[in-house]
């Protein structure tokens, strides 16, 4: 054979390998979930916790293959807890990135201004929010509820459980520092519903502007409430805010104690407190209380917080691009509630492809019924069920950190 011949022959045989080779597939398109949350300012530990511990399941998720091989990616953008930028943020999700869901949303002033932002996409295709880190009740009412699925149990469901263990052991003299905005009254309602059933009134109460941060003074709101005498203060605000609070009152010689929603972010708040505390020599961790909606991630003998501890501590998730300036915390409440968020996420997912469903993501949920995520209570939603769980649970300061709170007899009068 010469060598032209030869040649010719390595040629055809070269060509017959590569066209009967199997196409080379390409990655499947990911699933993608729009979250708008604060990144920057005075609550963007927020935003970066919740991200952060979603992202830690997910991360696991996406290392085993995806979902029928499709990665979840969260797409976010920040809002600095503010309406506007929130209202921004939401278009450009549903109109520019083709989402399949929203994702993750962080507080009442931005949720309560993006439902009807929804509401109208809802019109011309579905789009839902899933999971938001608010108890408000915008969300779980007419005209919006059908366009949105809370994990979460409500502040009403929260303000209620405080005001009822407070009463219990004889405090009744209740007053509240709070957020002047839709949290803030969302959860001020919650309080003033709660006493009036046990024929009580709010003994007093002051307000702070969203924005405020830890260096700003509270005295005033302080002396506000102090004038009523009360034996016991609810604050409905984010850490910074009520850190600065609980300090100011402190000092104040007013040593009641203060109880904090779940919102607040109670490890970034007893953060500042303890960083204060090894600066003055002072105690300001005493007699502080946290209602939260997911389970203590100190409770190990919940699989779920095993999970989530391995997840964290082997694989952290950084904060991200909007992180600057951000130390994140190894473990939290709000993490943990992302983390959870992504889970029930993840199985809502998985049933997108099944031949009942079809890729409808509100009929998928729906189906969720008795889902053991591994926190000792199920998840359920169905029509008019659009909230799956109800527990609320509490903590209290121990050595520097909050702890499940199991005896609310010390705070007898």
């Amino acid at each position: 054979m010469n060598i032209v011949r030869f040649k010719s022959v390595l040629f055809f045989l070269f060509s017959l390998l590569f066209f009967c080779s199997p196409a080379i597939a390409k990655p499947l398109e990911p699933l993608v979930l729009g979250m708008s949350a604060a990144f920057t300012g005075h609550s963007k530990g927020l935003g970066i916790e919740l991200y952060r511990g979603s992202q830690a399941y997910f991360d696991k998720i996406n290392a085993d293959g995806g979902i029928g091989g499709r990665k979840v990616v969260i797409k976010y953008y920040d809002d600095g807890y503010n309406p506007l930028p929130a209202i921004r943020n939401t278009i450009k999700l549903v109109e520019n990135e083709d989402v399949t869901c929203l994702f993750n949303y962080v507080g009442t002033p931005t949720v309560t201004r993006v439902l009807p932002v929804i509401k109208h996409f809802n019109s011309k295709k579905p789009i839902f929010l899933f999971f938001p880190f608010t108890g408000a009740q915008p969300q779980r009412e007419f005209p919006y509820e059908e366009f949105v699925f809370n994990l979460r149990a409500s502040y009403r469901q929260e303000t209620w459980g405080l005001v009822h263990n407070l009463y219990m052991v004889g405090r009744n003299r209740i007053a509240v520092f709070y957020q002047a905005d839709a949290y803030g009254r969302s959860g001020w309602d919650g309080i003033r519903k709660a006493l009036r059933e046990k024929n009580l009134n709010i003994a007093a109460e002051a307000t702070y502007r969203r924005g405020a941060g830890f260096d700003d003074s509270m005295k005033r709101q302080v002396e506000i409430l102090a004038e009523a005498s009360p034996d016991a203060i609810i604050s409905i605000g984010a850490y910074e805010a009520c850190a600065a609070f609980i300090r100011d009152a402190r000092d104040a010689g007013i040593n009641i104690p203060i109880c904090n929603l779940s919102f607040v972010g109670s490890e970034n708040m007893v953060g500042l407190l303890n960083d204060l505390e090894k600066k003055s020599g002072k105690n300001y961790t005493d007699n502080l209380i946290n209602s939260q909606t997911v389970p203590s991630y100190e409770d190990t003998s919940l699989p779920a917080v095993r999970e989530y501890r391995e997840a964290m501590s082997k694989n952290p998730p950084p904060p991200e691009g909007f992180g600057k300036g951000y130390d994140p915390l190894p473990f939290s409440c709000i993490s943990f509630e992302g983390y959870l968020n992504a889970k029930v996420m993840v199985n809502i997912l998985k049933r997108l492809d099944m031949p009942q469903y079809s890729g409808n993501i509100y009929a998928a949920t729906l189906s969720i019924r008795n889902l053991d995520i591994g926190i000792g209570t199920d998840v359920s939603f169905g029509r008019g069920k659009h909230q799956g769980v109800d527990e609320v649970y509490y903590t209290t300061v121990s050595d520097g950190k909050f702890v499940p709170l199991t005896d609310w007899k010390r705070w007898s009068k």
